[in-house]
């Protein structure tokens, strides 16, 4: 198959399929008489998998790094490394979202702590310190 169709079955654009190619994840399986590049059901397979892998965060740098001990060690299973791959982007993840709560709960505390001036009852100039008859309060985008 060219390229092109390469792209439609997987869904990969043409552009993303070069790159795998030129790092190595994927091989032509020759030219066409045309000079196109020609890949085989393997390449689908290829594809298919980096697909997966860059679904649950994978750089491509890391899976070259997985591809390169997966070629290089073909008598070793690669499921044990695949496994220490997956708790990386596990903890990687849980750390993500540990940032994202506590930035919500700053969110929160913003919202609750400045909810009149939200709401348009009091505006955050009567807080400015630069003011003569400003409150000293903290700024409004302290903790953020």
């Amino acid at each position: 198959m060219t390229i092109g169709s390469l792209s439609r079955r997987t869904g990969v654009p043409a552009k993303l399929l070069r790159q795998f190619e030129v790092v190595g994840f994927i091989y032509t399986a020759g030219r066409s008489p045309g000079n196109y590049r020609l890949f085989d059901e393997e390449a689908l397979w290829c594809v298919v998998v980096m697909r997966s892998l860059r679904a649950i965060g994978r750089t491509l740098a890391e899976i070259q790094d997985l591809t390169t001990s997966y070629l290089s060690q073909a008598d070793s299973p690669i499921g044990p490394k695949l496994a220490q791959v997956l708790e990386a982007v596990r903890k990687r993840t849980e750390m993500q979202i540990a940032e994202l709560r506590l930035r919500l709960q700053r969110i929160a505390e913003f919202a609750e702590r400045y909810s009149d001036e939200l709401r348009g009852r009091a505006d955050f100039r009567s807080r400015d310190p630069r003011d003569a008859g400003a409150s000293v309060d903290s700024p409004p985008g302290e903790r953020l």
